[in-house]
This record gives structure tokens, sequence and C-alpha cells, in this order.
């Protein structure tokens, strides 16, 4: 090739070989080792040095947390409190030693892990109280009412028990969550006497299913259960309910008044989105209604989340920024910008105690002010350190929001938003001006350039924790929110804040019914993208480990900012291969045996249901939605091909014979034709099926039963040595409580050896 030469101070062209003499290889024309090689070592270390830069540690630290939470929630049994501080403690001050060395970010993520493991342990310890472990009947109870949820169908409230009293057991329970007819709930600070039937908190239905025993406990709820009789009002102790029932009595009294204000106005779930809207009631919403939103993928419109704390303090901080800006000497000689910010805060803060700060809110509120006080400190709002300092406090706060759907699928979201606003917008935004662009933006063409790739990030963040926790994604979510989300945006929210404003001037019924007016456009929406053909995406169950491949590959496309965050893309993709080849349990069984789903030739569920008591509604359709079936769970199909009379019913598996057994008389047949028995009885020792008896089913709960050579591999709700104080343990654990249900070896009957009488005869 001709390369530039330099002679007599002047360049010339002249010819020479490539490559060079003394690069070029010994022994042929190909190199001894791959060219690329070194380039692409050499391109992947600027990378990573690129992405250890200044400023790049803080977005990873709750990651780090949050998986020592995560690994908290992991084991099997309670760690030690003090072994778990002094650890953490013992690495953090590690890391603060290491602050000027090279090992300085490895020693931050190991105190950060070590952070997260010790805080929720400490959590746990801080609220550790009773757990009801088996049904009590007639109990009598006294207590303040601290909740009351208004409902479709039944009221619920939780009760804060002072005494209790029951015939059998001498547990002590701090609260339970009752169920009562629709209008018999006592207000909010009453002190009341009553008869309930408690139940323990209900664990998966399922293996692998939403635990919501762990929500109860973190929520210091021992039990549930249902009043028998009447409800008495009962004198107080003297010691009384305390400042926080007082302040929860006058919160719920500010709930109720907003909603009756609203029930002048609007009626149906107009008023029950209407008030979940402005106090996080959501209880009241019909079914078909409830069902649409969360088809349609508007369903996040329902919970107080970053969007609602978003608006609201979105349209407080422009209203008084625009209300300051009338008066030049303000404008001029103030920071209005601050004032506008501190005012937003309030509002938001406000927000948060009406709406009952959940999680999801907490997270919100969290969000918000972090982002409202770099405004009024002038620093930059929309950041990833601003999300990691929000994750880092509700963590912190509450170490449980982990493990809960809503605290998943926000963050995730905020996380793909953030990086959208910091990478994707300044390139997409960075065109050269010209007619055509400058036209488009005009016409609005930007905005909603910006609200389409908005959606469409924040559902493709949010799809695997749907698909995990619901089995469900929404094809259509895109179109809905570009549909609904500018009206609850422009006229919803605004209208419900200043209805708020004008309610103590009775001037709110004007904003009601332009409230309503704009949720019956997003009702109209929801419905009609839930009737589009298949607007209902089902997915199948599929195992923690791909849900945790999923959000690697989500926090990698997030927060890295090299071509490395490709990594996250293939990550997220081998999730959905390998969630796709998760196999479907053979088997299922319910906690109180009543319940058998069994796979048929067809590839469906049928049921083996007792004689006796209605189906249960709810765990048949979470056991339809986890094998993606489309039926309901009145469907008679559900029932084909399984036999059943007063003694029991059989099935016919591709294992072989399923048989429930009702009775005793039952297990002698059974015993002989069946391979699995699943029965509330003692099976005989004789019976050579494998067993699932009551027992069993009481220690380790709802199991799913998947065929094998050795037998059938069973997965429990409870497997054999979890301990947890959520989840205690039973009493006893048994040996043959097995992850492989093998048939019984059954010893050869004895056989009577007496020859008879005649053949003795004979042989004389």
């Amino acid at each position: 090739m001709a390369e530039q030469g330099d002679t007599s101070g002047r360049k010339r062209g002249y010819a020479g070989t490539w490559p060079p003499r003394a690069t070029a290889p010994i022994g042929g024309l190909a190199p001894s080792r791959p060219a690329f090689w070194p380039p692409l070592i050499e391109t992947l270390r600027a990378w990573v040095r690129a992405e250890a830069g200044a400023g790049r540690l803080l977005p990873w630290v709750p990651v780090a947390f949050g998986t020592g939470i995560a690994l908290y929630f992991a084991a099997d049994h309670e760690p030690v409190l003090s072994a778990a501080a002094v650890v953490a403690i013992a690495l953090c001050a590690v890391a603060v030693l290491l602050r000027r060395q090279k090992f300085f970010p490895i020693a931050v993520m190991i105190a950060a892990v070590a952070a997260g493991f010790a805080i929720a342990t400490w959590k746990t310890a801080r609220i550790a109280h009773g757990v009801l472990a088996r049904p009590m009947f007639s109990v009598s109870l006294t207590g303040f009412v601290e909740t009351r949820d208004i409902r479709e169908r039944t009221d619920r409230f939780v009760l804060r028990v002072v005494t209790m009293e029951s015939a059998r057991g001498t547990i002590k329970l701090e609260r339970v969550r009752l169920s009562v007819k629709k209008g018999t709930a006592p207000e909010v600070g009453s002190f009341v006497e009553l008869k309930a039937r408690l139940l323990p908190p209900l664990i998966p239905v399922r293996p692998g299913s939403y635990d919501f025993s762990r929500d109860m406990f973190f929520a210091g709820i021992g039990a549930s259960g249902f009043v028998m009789g009447a409800i008495k009002a009962a004198e107080p102790p003297a010691t009384g309910g305390g400042l926080r029932l007082r302040y929860s009595a006058f919160m719920q009294g500010l709930r109720d008044t907003i909603d009756a204000r609203i029930r002048t106005a609007l009626d149906g779930d107009k008023r029950a989105i209407a008030t979940a809207l402005l106090t996080g009631r959501r209880d009241a919403i019909s079914q078909p209604v409830n069902d649409a939103m969360f088809i349609s993928g508007l369903g996040h419109v329902l919970s107080i989340s970053g969007y609602h704390m978003a608006v609201v303090a979105g349209v407080v901080f422009f209203a008084v920024r625009a209300l300051l800006a009338l008066f030049p000497t303000l404008t001029v000689g103030y920071a209005i910008k601050k004032w506008s910010a501190a005012a937003a805060l309030a509002a938001a803060a406000f927000y948060l105690l009406l709406s009952g700060a959940e999680v999801a809110t907490q997270r919100s509120f969290f969000m918000t002010a972090v982002v409202l006080i770099a405004v009024m400190v002038d620093r930059r709002a929309v950041t990833f350190r601003t999300l990691a300092v929000a994750a880092l406090i509700v963590l912190t706060v509450a170490p449980e929001a982990l493990v809960h759907p809503s605290f998943q699928m926000s963050f995730a979201a905020t996380l793909g938003l953030v990086a959208l606003v910091q990478i994707g917008m300044p390139r997409l935004l960075a065109t050269a001006d010209h007619t055509a662009t400058a036209r488009a933006a005009l016409w609005g063409g930007r905005e909603l350039t910006m609200l389409l790739l908005a959606s469409l990030v924040a559902g493709l963040a949010t799809m695997p924790y749907a698909a995990f926790h619901f089995h469900r994604v929404t094809p259509y979510g895109v179109l809905a929110n570009l549909a609904a989300m500018p009206v609850v945006s422009a006229v919803v929210m605004p209208a419900g804040l200043l209805g708020l404003v004008a309610m103590p001037f009775g001037f709110d019924r004007l904003f009601w019914m332009i409230m309503g007016t704009g949720i019956d456009w997003m009702i109209a929406v929801t419905q009609w993208v839930a009737a589009l053909p298949g607007a209902v995406g089902r997915v199948p169950a599929f195992g923690i480990g791909p849900l945790i491949a999923a959000s690697l590959g989500i926090i990698l496309l997030g927060l890295l900012r090299t071509p490395l965050r490709w990594s996250g893309a293939v990550l997220v993709l081998s999730a959905a291969l390998w969630a796709a080849r998760v196999p479907q349990p053979d088997i299922l069984i319910s906690a109180d045996g009543r319940h058998v789903g069994v796979r048929g030739q067809d590839g469906q569920l049928h049921l083996m249901h007792a004689a006796k008591g209605s189906r249960d509604v709810f765990l048949l359709k979470e056991w339809l939605a986890a094998d993606a079936d489309a039926r309901t769970a009145a469907d008679a199909s559900l029932t084909a091909g399984v036999s059943c009379d007063d003694l029991g019913c059989v099935m016919q598996s591709a294992g072989g014979l399923v048989a429930q057994a009702l009775r005793p008389e039952a297990l002698s047949d059974d015993c002989e034709r069946a391979a699995l028995i699943v029965t509330l009885r003692q099976a005989p020792a004789s019976c050579a099926a494998s067993v699932i008896d009551a027992d069993r089913l009481r220690r380790q709960g709802a199991m799913a039963l998947q065929r094998s050579r050795e037998g059938f591999v069973v997965e429990a709700a409870k497997p054999r040595g979890i301990d947890r104080p959520w989840s205690p343990a039973a009493a006893e654990e048994r040996e043959a409580d097995a992850t492989v249900l093998a048939p019984r070896v059954v010893p050869p009957r004895a056989v009577d050896a007496t020859p008879a009488e005649a053949d003795l005869q004979a042989e004389e």
C-alpha cells in the first residue's frame, strides 16, 4: 500500500509492504492468532472503564441493597439479628477504610448487600407478633378499629385486639382482619366487642404463587376471618387508643367525607374510581370494570403511584408558580420556582396521607420529594441518582416492599422512563431543524412521540413482573394509554384536585361532574380495548429464576451507558425463552385437599372436587390463570373425564389413575388401582399407591406434582425445613415428606400355610 514518507522536510509518497515486515507472521499467510481479539479486548476494557467512572457507583448501591433483602427472604429460617448486624457494620467500616483504594466499589457493593440483609432482619424482629396456625371458632374479641374498607359486596376492618378469649388455644394476636355484612363495619377509632371465626393467614394457593401471609405479617395482622353476630360498642380502656389511632380516625373521617361529597354527583364505577384516585380506596369498583382496566393495561391508574403523585405535584407546582408570576416584585426579587416546589412538596405529602400511605404511594412520594428538593437546591431533578435515593429510602423503611408487585413494577417502569429521558430523548430530539420537524412539533408531534415512547418503555419494563405475578401481559397497553392517559392527566386529576380545594366552600359538585366525564371516557377506552381480539395475553406460570434474569437484564439496560447495556437485552431474551420452557405440573392439590387438579390427555386441567362444599373460586381462578387457561371457575369442562360418587373421585391421567378418597371405604379399591391417592383419611399401611394425606397437607400446604420415572416430584408451598415468622413450620416434620413421592413398598401378604384336611387325608 502507499504510505507517506518524509525526506528533505517535505512529504512524498512511497511504496511499502502491508503488514510491515516487523509484524509479518512467520510460516504462512494466516496469522498465528485472530487479529480481532486485541482490539475487542481493548474495546471491552474501555467500556468497563467508562462504566466505572465517577458518579456511576450510587445507582448500583440500591441494587446491591435489594439483593441483600432478597437473600433474607430466600433464607430457610430466620437469621440471627445480632450476627447480621455485626457483619453489616463490620463490612461498612471496611468500605469506609477502603474509600481511597481501587477496591472501594467492590467493598461498597458487599457492604450494601450485608446492610440490606441486616435491615430486613431487623424489621422482622421489630414487628414480630403472633400468627394463628389453626382455625378458631367463636372467639370473643375486644379492641379498637384501626382501618375500614368499603367493598363491593362486603366490608372489612382491622381490629387492634385488646382482649381475646377462646375455649381452644391461648395465642395472643395483636391485630385481626374481619369481614362483615355490607354497611355494618364500625367506625375507625371506635372500641367494640364481638365474636368471630378466625382463620390463619392465606398461604399460597399453589407453589410459587403470591404469599399473602407475608403481607399480613408485615402489616401486623395475625389472622383473618369474619364476624359472627352483632358488633357492640363498648367502653374503651383508660389508656385509650393513642395518638396513632386518633390520626387514623381523623384521616378515615376525611376520606369518608370526600367519598360522600363525590356520591352527590357520581355513582357506580365513576364514583368508585374517583374515590380510588383521591383516597386510595379502590375496593368498590365492580369486577367487570376492574378486569377491563387490567386487561387493557390501565390498571396502574387505580393504584396511587408515581403517575398520580407527579400529576398532583406538577399541577400544584405550575399553578403556584403561575400565580406568583402575576406579581412582578416577587418574580424579580425572589426564587418563586423554589417556593412553588415547596408548595408542591406539601401537596404531595398531604396526598400521601390522604391516600393511606401504601408502599407504592410511599415510593412515589419519596421519588417526587427528592425531585422537588433537587429543584429547591438547584440540582438536576430527573436522574438515576434521584431514583437510587428514592429506592434506598423505600427499602430501608419497608424492606418487605422488594417482593411486592407494586414496588417491582413501579421501579422497573421508573427506571425505564429515567433511562429514556437521560439517554433516549436527547438522541431522539437532537435532530436538525427543518420544515417537517417544525410543523410536527407545532401540532404536538414531539409530545405525542414522547407519550408513545413512555407508554411503550413502561409497558415493556413491567411486562416480566405482570407475567410472573398475574400470568398475563397487555398487548394493547400502548394503545389504551395513548387514548386514555391524556384525558386522565388533563381532565380527571386536575378536576379532582380542584374539587378538593373547592369542597370546604361548597362549590365542588361541578368539578366532580367534570371528573366523572373524564372517567366515563377512560372506562369506555378500557372496555373497547379489552374487547379487542387477543387483548388477554395469558402467560403460564414460571419460576423465580426467569424473573431474576429478566430483572438483571432490565437493570443493565437502564443503568449502563456504553454498548455493554445490550447484554441486558440478551438476558431479557434468555429469561423469556427460559420462562417459555418451564413445564407445568401434572397434578395440583389444594391445602385442604378438597380440590385436586389433574392434567388430562387433552393437556388441560380437570377438577376433582369434594362432594360437600362449594368450589373455591379464588383458588380455581389462580390455578387456571397460572395454566394460561381461558376457562372460568364455573366451566363445565373442568369436570370432564372425572368420575365421582359419594366415596370419592377418580380420573385417568397420563401417569396413571388419580383418586380422591373422601371416605375410608374408598381406600381399599383405590389402593389397588390408583397411582396416586389424595385423601383426608389415614391410608392403610398395605396401600401400594402413593398417598398425599391430611397430615402432609397440613404441614406443607398446597402441592404441585410432576410425573417422573421414580414417581411424582413434589413441590410444596411450604417445603420441608422452611420456618419463617409468617409461615411457621409444623411442630413435627417427617422424613416421609420427601420431594419425590414413590409408590409404597408393600411387604408381601402372609399366606396361610395350613393344608386342607381333605389333602392331608388323601396323602395318608
